[in-house]
């Protein structure tokens, strides 16, 4: 039989891997049938244009498997034994409309989940894909996970130990109690934690454990569209309680909820970081009124600016508090790996739990992590991928204040991953999320996060989408960003202010330097900072950015018929850029060469002895 086999040079998967899987494929599929002869491996190296040893090889590894058999001077075919025990039962699907509504009637939680937003499975080909929770492959530690999993089999070969018991990887168990815990500042003891497929399996066992038809659940608002499903198949009461700049609100509106799920680090999905007074609060409020907290901390690595605070956990010295994390995701593709630590009855109780769900997560995974944490590769990892994030993070960050300064207004936070954006009222975030994919541009609504989908959708006045930077290089960023702003700027060229419209007409050069010179410039950035430019009767231009006015550059502003230029050392790129400039009320306005409106900015004026100070 002459069969098609098409290989693909630039695949991952070797030639000779790639051959053994279409050989099999037919075979189990019986478009080579039992008893078919095969192509010799000079005839089938010379039709594939791969030379004859990498043939002859994937032939041999089939051998070994059972797949064919060489028969001496007749050559290979395949094993007639090879689909003893297959039973072919496949008949084509008969969909009608009787078979679809039994099934609905039949199912009992099909609308949880149901309509949520969705990334598209080929996110890779994107060119700018600003996902959060996706990762690039140059982020994994292959070769130190591969000598992780070698030493791993290796003892789980060598070992009395059972597989197959719902005890977790002791030595794992080990590693995450002396060296992932404490930098948490929490203490536990061996039977105070439990291993999870993940941090969600970890919320799911806990949501069920804890909850049921009578218990009122508090969530964040918005807050993570998986953990409010899972309380969902609960039938719990759900509370959703809102957030603001510093997290979940603690207020009399949570004094009748039993648990409060909360997300103190990274507030998921805004990202903004809970401070330790309201940490404090939260903590004696449970206290008062007998409530739990069920901490997730999966993002506790992700300050940027200052150090993290302490776990909530830490701050508890009533056991009222439990602690959910997960090992990255990037460590390993498709590697789920979480935890739990609380009171030793409630995991005992989580364990027989999980032993009717999942069993237990694979030993050999467990093990491959315990190895990975003790070699010093887990901390090499983290600060080699934290600096990675930090960087793509500031980026994101830059950019959007720099092309977007106008238009988009982000949630102040310390780090993380992702950015919450505000975008102009008149903008369709759904619109704009698919003209964007056309453009190969991936960012996510928001709509998702929240409670009540309908409610928001209606009476928000601000758009929002979400856009992360875990799955995307850092020198992609900024040429994505302006690809967005371009779009963004289309999608509202009706509401952008013009020069045309502007009361005002543009400073002429001599106005301009009699305006500006010795002048300071108060605005704020895209993510809600301070920023102050002076601009000198030299020239020279000072700037500083945050509360602490930590962000400083200097620069160079100078005056082109009519046109106002500047060029920061650092800030915005270090490119030079010319506006036309109108003022009115101490307002100033910047306008680029097309008329469009670019950003504003206060102004305040000082001593003119000051202003000539070099």
């Amino acid at each position: 039989m002459d069969l098609l086999i098409s290989l693909d040079a630039d695949s991952n998967v070797g030639l000779q891997n790639q051959i053994r899987q279409k050989l099999v494929e037919a075979i189990l599929s019986g478009v080579l049938p039992v008893g078919q002869r095969l192509l010799s491996s000079r005839k089938l190296a010379k039709k594939l244009n791969v030379a004859r040893n990498t043939v002859v090889l994937a032939y041999n590894q089939l051998i070994d498997e059972g797949f064919i058999v060489s028969r001496e001077r007749s050559g290979l075919f395949v094993d007639e034994q090879i689909l003893n025990g297959r039973l072919d039962i496949y008949q084509e699907p008969k969909e009608t409309a009787d078979v679809q509504q039994r099934w609905q009637q039949k199912i009992k939680i099909s609308d949880i989940g149901k309509g949520d937003f969705i990334w598209p499975g080929d996110w890779q080909k994107h060119p700018y894909p600003f996902i959060d929770g996706k990762f690039d492959t140059s982020l994994y530690p292959v070769s130190q996970w591969q000598e992780a999993s070698r030493l791993a089999f290796g003892y789980l070969q060598t070992t009395q130990l059972e597989v197959e018991s719902d005890a977790d990887d002791a030595m794992l168990i080990e590693e995450i109690r002396t060296k992932i815990l404490p930098r948490r500042g929490i203490n536990a003891r061996r039977e105070e934690i439990l291993i999870t497929a993940g941090s969600q399996h970890a919320l799911y066992l806990l949501a069920n454990l804890l909850s049921d038809k009578k218990t009122r659940v508090a969530m964040e608002d918005p807050g993570s569209s998986a953990l409010r499903n899972c309380l969902a198949l609960t039938r719990c009461q759900i509370h959703p309680q809102p957030i603001d700049e510093h997290g979940l609100l603690i207020n009399e509106q949570l004094n009748d909820c039993q648990l409060i799920f909360v997300s103190p680090s990274h507030q998921q999905p805004t990202a903004v970081t809970m401070p330790m007074v309201r940490r404090q609060q939260l903590i004696e409020m449970a206290k008062q009124q007998d409530q739990l907290i069920i901490e997730d901390d999966s993002e506790c690595e992700r300050n940027y600016f200052g150090n993290p605070n302490p776990a909530i956990r830490s701050l508890d010295t009533d056991d009222r508090v439990i602690y959910v994390s997960a090992l990255p995701k990037a460590l390993a593709p498709g590697l789920g790996l979480g935890f739990i630590v609380a009171a030793p009855q409630l995991i005992a109780e989580a364990r027989r739990l999980r032993r009717l769900m999942v069993g237990n997560p694979p030993k050999s995974n467990q093990r491959t992590a315990a190895f990975f944490i003790s070699l010093g590769h887990y901390d090499a990892f983290m600060m080699r991928i934290n600096k990675i994030f930090s960087d793509r993070w500031t980026a994101l960050r830059d950019a959007l204040n720099h092309y977007l300064p106008q238009s988009i207004l982000t949630i102040p936070n310390q780090g993380g991953t992702a950015f919450w954006v505000k975008c102009p009222p008149q903008i369709s975030v759904s619109e704009l999320v698919q003209k964007a994919a056309k453009q190969g541009i991936l960012i996510e609504p928001v709509e998702d996060y929240y409670f009540d989908k309908k409610y928001f959708l209606k009476k928000n006045v601000s758009p929002c989408f979400r856009m992360g930077v875990t799955s995307l290089k850092e020198n992609s960023i900024r040429e994505g960003v302006d690809k967005l702003a371009k779009l963004i700027r289309e999608l509202s060229v009706n509401q952008i202010k013009t020069l045309d419209q502007s009361a005002q007409k543009p400073l002429t050069k001599n106005e301009i330097f009699e305006q500006l010179a010795g002048a300071s410039l108060i605005c704020k950035t895209v993510y809600g900072e301070p920023c102050t430019i002076e601009l000198r009767a030299d020239g020279k231009m000072l700037g500083r950015a945050g509360h602490a006015g930590d962000d400083y550059d200097q620069g160079r502003w100078w005056i082109e018929n009519d046109l106002w230029f500047r060029q920061w050392n650092q800030w915005a790129y270090a490119e030079q850029a010319g506006f036309y400039i109108t003022i009115e009320d101490h307002k100033i306005c910047w306008f680029n060469q097309k008329g469009r409106l670019v950003d504003t900015a206060i102004i305040q004026y000082v001593a003119t002895e000051n202003s000539k100070l070099v």
